[in-house]
């Protein structure tokens, strides 16, 4: 995490130096004429995210949920996202969620299974999303090459999910494989019986969370829908204030790649790969400057606004543990 902390202001200065090297010296004549109403309310939609995820990390919680209040779950959702535009690949979230949930006196197992149901609950509706956004890409004549990054992405969210299942359901021969892999490594025994007893509380905890009552799993998948279609309309009104018409399943499938290219660059938050990519899609339909500006205001409401109000409460949180590990090192 402290590694990635100073890497992270050279990827924002390289993040911010795109958009203005692209869009030349007519972007800021038009982010001065955007409506400051509309960049008010997309922000509040990222505020709503925040509440709704806690909503859903209270839910996935169950019994446990009397150890985390509302706004402590808040406070952890937040935490928790600046972690994740921070660190590269996201690697710092799942860290992030899981030392608060375990300092609050959860079992670390039903910690690291919520972060898992979280997860598998989101590959859920990005597949069914992109199901429905193939159907339009079909009835609208999409270029040829999106039908076919749809289908990947189709394919690599069917295959997780494939994986994921086989795995909880043939846990004991995957086990035995793994086992004898590790032998072949020449691994201690000790180590190898360790691994396995975590894997197995882990499943055990999963399949926990997973066995939840249907209504309480319902809900939770519609407050994951309700979290990416307010997310992911960001680009659709960022256009739409830019005075251009564009379908919100266009928009839908641009952050979608550009998201996917970030990840990819293993930058924190995707920096560069998300702006370059986002940029050249939107390029042919609201032309170079515009889409610049676009990009900026989209990254500026998803990726540095979680920065800007996270970290706050991010230090607050762990101010704590980072103090007595600096204290610790001077004696």
């Amino acid at each position: 995490m402290r590694h990635a902390l100073w890497l992270l202001p050279l990827a924002l200065s390289l993040a911010l130096a795109i958009p203005f090297f692209v869009g030349g010296p007519a972007l800021l004549g038009t982010l001065r004429n955007f409506p400051a109403d509309l960049l008010v309310l997309m922000l509040g939609m990222i505020g709503l995210c925040w509440i709704i995820n806690a909503c859903r990390l209270r839910l996935l919680l169950a019994e446990h949920a009397r150890a985390l209040s509302p706004p402590q779950a808040l406070a952890t959702v937040m935490a928790t996202e600046f972690a994740f535009c921070a660190t590269p690949g996201g690697s710092g979230g799942p860290v992030t969620l899981y030392g608060l949930l375990v300092r609050r006196g959860i079992p670390a197992p039903r910690a690291t299974a919520v972060f898992a149901a979280d997860q598998l609950t989101d590959l859920v509706f990005f597949l069914v999303a992109l199901l429905l956004v193939a159907v339009y890409a079909t009835v609208a004549l999409v270029d040829s090459r999106l039908e076919g990054l749809i289908a990947v992405s189709i394919g690599l969210l069917s295959l997780v999910l494939a994986l994921a299942w086989l795995w909880l359901r043939h846990t004991s021969r995957f086990l035995a494989t793994s086992g004898q892999w590790l032998a072949w490594l020449r691994l201690p025994w000790r180590l190898r019986f360790a691994m396995a007893r975590r894997l197995l509380r882990f499943r055990r905890a999963l399949l926990a969370t997973l066995g939840l009552s249907r209504r309480r799993l319902a809900l939770v998948f519609v407050l994951c829908c309700g979290h990416w279609l307010l997310r992911y309309s960001v680009l659709y009104l960022v256009v739409e204030g830019l005075g251009h018409d564009v379908a919100w399943a266009w928009t839908f499938l641009v952050q979608m790649l550009s998201m996917a290219a970030g990840q990819a660059s293993m930058l924190p938050g995707g920096l560069g790969g998300a702006e370059l990519t986002s940029t050249a899609m939107l390029t042919p339909l609201i032309g170079l400057s515009q889409a610049s500006v676009a990009v900026l205001i989209w990254r500026f409401v998803t990726f540095h606004f979680y920065l800007l109000a996270g970290a706050p409460v991010f230090a607050c949180l762990f101010h704590r543990q980072f103090l007595g590990r600096r204290l610790s090192w001077r004696r």
